[in-house]
């Protein structure tokens, strides 16, 4: 290669790496993207061709190298530039104040500074190192002397920047050496999702959000450290080589200028009074924070007096923790009962003393499964630790052993279904017990109710409340029972009279219709849902095919894997379910096939995310949900910054107003059909 085709090379390689940076900034840090996914993507895609075509030019900041590097063998341990301390904690206002008086006392400039409020987040001390302007080590707190070199699994962290500045503001410069502190944790909702993700998929939830950020920033293999959603803010100035900010206020502002994560809801703060207050706003809205935090921290924003105050033992003077109230509780277990969902996992939960926590009478929490019970050896009688936060389900963490009378009673794994006594089946591989015979009793009512919703067989006017009164009165023995139902049937149910009753067996008789896709998806089978029961309706052709299917045949589709293949056979196997299945053979057509899929080239709302607010012309909300999907695009609920374009039809609530302060496009129905031509 020539060295001006060289040079050339390597400048394109830099550009995009900046781009990257600063696209990845503004979409993981801001939440205020600038450009599409697709484009993002492009971009990506373009720099790891080049990289793998010229190893020689892979840089250790490359956006590239977040995927996770080879496990390692262990963790090195390495010194901090300074000390990483912990702080004094405060309980309410009156030990703030009696704290404030004391370094007043010591010294009187005190009386004059003003204060920064900051959260204190329940996560993992990080220590970040970068040298020009590149993410170069990343280190636990440790013994706040020395920590755990995890750069490898901090890399694979989104928001945090592998070079500084980020393109946010012209003429902004970095020391050569820069070190920060900050907090990685996981946001609430991310928690959710991911304990959701997991336990759809059979595998083992974890407990809360700190452990599993925690621990999985200290794992050896940083691929399954990329896999957790983990987030990051950083809050002050470890040391550098250059010159720092006078103010705790100016550090926060200069970390957020040169491209680092900061938490908005940072007030500077005249007084130590509205300091207090502050702190207390945040206790009342603790419950809507989107991550978990356990105080604020109050800092007198003036660095060097707030230095110069030195130590009372290893808590520097310059700052105290203003703690919540206690959000873990002890209380006694007085029984473990068993929940069964409707697509047949069986999941224990603690029946407890009544206590309050976080302002709330808890009677019952989670358990999480059966393994954490096995685990933490939790036993009837125990007092048990209690934890609630924000949105998160209550929670049970483990035992109090010390407080054992030897009493308790060891809890035994069932074996047997409680509802139907059916034998109980564990997956290889898969934490989750189930019950898959899908006409148990405590199934059923939410598997008809699975069934009748809109994404399913669409049956209007068969609710949950319905299901219930159907399976109560034992007029349905399964889903299949619902085609043969009778006027005399209805009517002799509370609430009942001639209308309703004919208008839910028109609904009935109508989702006779429905294709096979939507049968597929609302039987109910574990792990099947809209896309892939629409796939294998497709493949298959028929109910009865599919019913005869191998693992290997299923496993040859894609998006299909060992333990999902393993469900839909053993679903097909149950005798109960083969009962079902002959059922619906005589009552429905079942046989109809989806539309062929567009052409590669047809799809012309690829890449693009739609929001509908009001009611459309012609469409209904699944016909538009249908055609959006069928062209490439997809639909969601709420509007963002994300969204390509919002349907807008007669009565738009709030979205509409949401998506004009954004920016976002707006269409009707006839925009919509505009962007289809088929559909034209």
């Amino acid at each position: 290669m020539s060295e001006g085709r060289d040079q050339e090379l390597q400048e394109r390689m830099e550009r995009l790496r900046q781009e990257l940076h600063f696209h990845n900034y503004r979409y993981h840090v801001l939440q205020s993207p600038m450009i599409s996914d697709y484009e993002y993507d492009l971009m990506l895609r373009e720099l790891q061709e080049l990289e793998s075509k010229h190893p020689e030019l892979i840089t250790s900041d490359s956006p590239t190298q977040r995927v996770g590097a080879k496990p390692s063998e262990r963790f090195v341990r390495v010194e901090h530039p300074s000390p990483i301390l912990s702080l004094a904690n405060a309980f309410n206002g009156g030990e703030v104040r009696a704290w404030y008086e004391r370094i007043v006392r010591f010294d009187p400039r005190v009386a004059n500074v003003d204060f920064v409020v900051e959260p204190k987040l329940d996560g993992l001390t990080v220590v970040l190192h970068y040298k020009e302007g590149v993410f170069t080590m990343g280190a636990t707190r440790g013994d706040g002397e020395s920590g755990e070199d995890i750069t490898a699994n901090l890399r694979t962290v989104r928001s945090l920047p592998l070079r500084i500045p980020i393109q946010t503001k012209s003429g902004i410069s970095v020391p050569n050496i820069l070190v920060v502190r900050g907090e990685a944790f996981i946001k609430l909702a991310d928690f959710k999702e991911l304990n959701r993700r997991l336990e759809e998929a059979g595998e083992k939830t974890y407990v809360n959000p700190r452990n599993t950020a925690s621990g999985t920033l200290r794992q050896l293999d940083s691929s399954i450290t990329a896999s957790v959603p983990i987030s990051l803010l950083c809050y002050a100035i470890v040391s550098s080589d250059g010159e720092l900010p006078g103010t705790q206020w100016e550090t926060i502002q200069y970390l957020r200028d040169v491209g680092f994560p900061v938490d908005r809801g940072i007030a500077c703060v005249e007084n130590i009074e509205q300091a207090i207050s502050g702190g207390e706003k945040w206790i009342v809205r603790r419950d809507s924070l989107p991550y978990e935090a356990d105080g604020v921290v109050i800092k007198i924003n003036d660095l060097e007096i707030a230095e110069s105050l030195g130590f009372v033992g290893k808590d520097p003077r310059g700052a105290i923790a203003f703690k919540f109230p206690a959000q873990i509780v002890t209380t006694v277990l007085l029984d473990i009962g068993i929940n069964i969902g409707r697509t047949g996992v069986v999941t224990p939960y603690a029946i407890l003393e009544p206590v309050e926590v976080g302002g709330v009478t808890v009677r019952k929490a989670t358990l999480h499964n059966f393994d954490f019970i096995t685990e933490k050896d939790i036993r009837i009688g125990d007092r048990v630790q209690l934890k609630r936060a924000g949105d998160v389900i209550p929670y049970v963490m483990g035992p109090v052993q010390d407080a054992r009378t030897g009493e308790e009673k060891s809890f035994e794994i069932p074996e047997r279904c409680p509802s139907c006594a059916e034998r109980l089946e564990r997956v290889p591989g898969e934490v989750a017990i189930y019950c898959i015979n899908a006409a148990c009793p405590t199934q059923l009512v939410r598997n008809v109710e699975h069934f009748a919703s809109r994404g399913s067989m669409d049956i209007e006017g068969l609710g949950i409340k319905v299901a219930e009164q159907l399976v109560e009165a034992n007029l349905i023995q399964d889903v299949a029972d619902l085609y043969t139902l009778s006027k005399d049937d209805l009517l002799s149910l509370e609430g009942f009279a001639e209308k309703k009753a004919d208008n839910l067996l028109e609904a009935i008789d109508s989702s006779r219709q429905q294709d096979l896709g939507r049968l597929i998806g609302a039987l109910g089978i574990r792990g099947v849902g809209e896309v892939m029961a629409s796939s294998l309706a497709e493949h298959f052709g028929e109910l009865n095919r599919l019913s005869q299917a191998s693992e290997e045949d299923l496993e040859a589709i894609e998006g299909i894997g060992p333990n999902i293949a393993a469900a839909i056979v053993d679903w097909f196997a149950q005798p109960s379910n083969q009962v079902i299945l002959e059922k619906l053979n005589k009552v429905g057509k079942w046989i109809k096939q989806r539309e062929p899929s567009p052409s590669q080239g047809e799809l012309t709302l690829s890449g693009l995310t739609f929001v509908l607010t009001g009611t459309l012309p012609t469409l209904t909300r699944d016909e538009v949900k249908s055609i959006i999907e069928r062209y490439g695009g997809k639909i969601t609920g709420s509007v963002s910054s994300r969204t390509s374009y919002v349907l807008a039809g007669e009565s738009p609530g709030s979205k509409l107003e949401k998506a004009k302060s954004l920016g976002i496009p707006i269409i009707d129905e006839e925009g919509l059909r505009k962007m289809i031509p088929s559909e034209g």
